[in-house]
């Protein structure tokens, strides 16, 4: 278990993560509301074959992800 932030975009389907940060501020506002808050454990789901969009379970649904939103998601991998 790596101990460094990195991005959300780098994980492989089954990786399992806690969220650290959200760097994009243009963004994080719609990531948090959808329920990508620092604290919070995902697991990757599905990567598209190109790497978008990308799937993730967090808390108990499924959310899709464009690439540039998973880049500005800093994740701690488990």
């Amino acid at each position: 278990m790596s101990n460094l932030a990195i991005p959300l975009s780098v994980l492989k389907k089954g990786d399992k993560a806690i969220i650290i940060s959200l760097d994009d501020i243009a963004i994080s506002i719609k990531l948090m509301e959808m329920g990508c808050m620092p604290g919070e454990h995902l697991e990757v789901d599905y990567i598209a074959p190109l790497g978008d969009p990308i799937s993730i379970r967090i808390g108990n649904y499924l959310l899709g992800l464009r690439k540039d939103e998973a880049i500005a998601i800093k994740v701690m991998k488990q």
